[in-house]
């Protein structure tokens, strides 16, 4: 851990944050980027016309997305701690905007990736955005500006489906990155003229090896993973992905558990309540995505297989849209839950929430408004626990390593994400039916996610068990002042 003294940044006489405008904003840009990940869904069918390429090339404009996020997730949450948190912020908008304008111009596959590339370096604004909330929002109000913010990224995916389909159906697919791009745009100028710059920073010197190593670590873990079912799990590339990253994450946490500045804190990542919360994050992560995958194939296949619902993908988006502005609706309880309880009951409770939703999508899945109530339910459940997350994680680091942290706990629900997408399309691989002369995946598969799904949730349940009790408020106040002591005493102006 960084040994380097914590230093203001703020200007003397610089104007106060004003809270509602810090919060609303920050919320906007994690709208945005999350807006982002779900842009390309529409189009992905008609990607390899689009750019003249094979289907199995195509796909990469969404792979490549995925494999810059997990690299750029945690490195940007460590120089954000060491350089500004605001600054970091900035540069992954910029980064969204850039690549949002490479795409727009695309015709071809290699630019496409490169601005897919750029637009995924932009994954970290909102675990930056909390952690720019711990540093300028007073205490009473951060629980539920945090709760809020993570719903950010639920809303973005619920609206950002169905407005991506509406323009696609309508514009030229340039549109909407050209949207993109302005929407991103927006968000930086929102940013400039209303957040201030984080008022602690670690200084020090940037662990470019470790970087690299976890680099190297995870594209090879994530790419094995999210490419297994096209190469084929038993596949010379595949296993040789899979040795690779053991090999190199392993020499990876050795190295950084020896130098003094890493790019992961270990020790900390290691306390039980940041261990745990990650950890149930990843049962998250995949839980919350097995719906994503299950409920847009339902609902798209032909009525004539008894089961499909024979909708388009913008009715698609129209009934996955409620369940970001549950997720929203939720940040508020799960805050006060979270304040009287501790955030260790509201992960609990939204566990159990997701379970009982996918318990719920195995008996109703034959009518839009049995998936419209399932998806509500299970985004309910997800805006409980996206909320207590980063109150677990602030609740167990210094000041000087959240955006550090939260990066970290945001890359293991991506990394959860990423294996339900693998589970479950090997689950509806192999669990299909002949309809005409289409092979598809089976109702029975589709029952077998949703169970998979709901013991996600479940092991999720219980690896919060494991999480420390909640203190009274008083006691964590105080340990809470006691650990800002340090930081205010080299802070202080001379």
């Amino acid at each position: 851990m960084s040994e380097a003294p914590a230093r203001a940044t703020e200007a003397r006489g610089s104007t106060p944050p004003r809270p509602n405008a810090v919060v609303a904003v920050l919320a906007f840009a994690g709208i945005v980027v999350s807006l982002m990940q779900t842009l390309v869904i529409p189009i992905v069918p008609e990607l390899p016309r689009l750019l003249d390429a094979s289907p199995s090339n195509a796909i990469w404009a969404v792979t490549a997305t995925l494999l810059a996020a997990a690299v750029a997730t945690p490195v940007a949450g460590r120089l954000g701690d060491m350089f500004g948190k605001r600054r970091l912020l900035l540069v992954s908008l910029g980064l969204l905007v850039a690549g949002s304008v490479v795409a727009a111009l695309s015709d071809s596959l290699i630019p496409m990736i490169a601005g897919r590339v750029m637009q995924g370096l932009a994954a970290a604004v909102v675990p930056l955005g909390i952690s720019i909330m711990r540093d300028e929002l007073p205490a009473e109000r951060l629980t539920g500006s945090t709760a809020l913010m993570s719903a950010s990224l639920g809303v973005g995916g619920a609206l950002g489906l169905p407005s991506a389909a509406l323009i696609a159906d309508n514009f030229d697919w340039h549109v909407l990155f050209w949207t993109s791009a302005a929407l991103g745009a927006v968000a930086i100028a929102l940013v400039l003229a209303f957040v201030p710059e984080s008022k602690v920073r670690t200084g020090g010197r940037f662990d470019l090896v470790g970087s690299l190593g976890m680099a190297v670590g995870l594209v090879s873990l994530l790419l094995a993973v999210s490419k297994g079912g096209d190469w084929g799990w038993t596949s010379g590339t595949v296993l040789g992905l899979l040795a690779t990253a053991v090999v190199v994450l392993l020499a990876w946490g050795a190295y950084e558990l020896r130098t003094a500045q890493p790019l992961v804190d270990l020790r900390t990542t290691a306390r039980r309540q940041v261990l745990f919360t990650n950890l149930a994050s990843v049962a998250f992560g995949f839980s919350m995505f097995a719906m994503s995958l299950v409920l847009p194939q339902l609902l798209q296949l032909p009525s004539a297989t008894g089961y499909g619902l024979g909708k388009s993908m913008l009715a698609v988006g129209l009934v996955m849209a409620p369940q970001g502005l549950v997720m929203m609706a939720m940040a508020p309880l799960s805050a006060a839950i979270s304040r009287a309880r501790g955030p260790k009951i509201t992960l609990m409770a939204g566990a159990l929430i997701v379970a009982a939703g996918y318990g719920l999508n195995m008996l109703l899945m034959s009518e839009v408004w049995h998936l419209v109530l399932v998806s509500c339910v299970i985004g309910a459940g997800v805006g409980f626990a996206y909320g207590a997350m980063p109150a677990l994680i602030m609740g167990a680091v210094p000041a000087s390593e959240t955006a550090a942290a939260n990066s970290l706990n945001t890359l293991m629900r991506s990394i959860g994400t990423s294996v339900a997408s693998a589970v479950a399309g090997v689950v509806l691989a192999q669990m299909t039916t002949t309809f005409g002369t289409s092979v598809l995946p089976s109702e029975n598969g589709f029952r077998t996610v949703m169970a998979i799904g709901a013991g996600a949730a479940l092991l999720a349940f219980g690896l919060a068990v494991f999480l420390p009790r909640h203190r009274p408020a008083h006691a964590a106040a105080s340990a809470t002042a006691d650990e800002a002591e340090p930081a205010r005493a080299v802070t202080a102006k001379p």
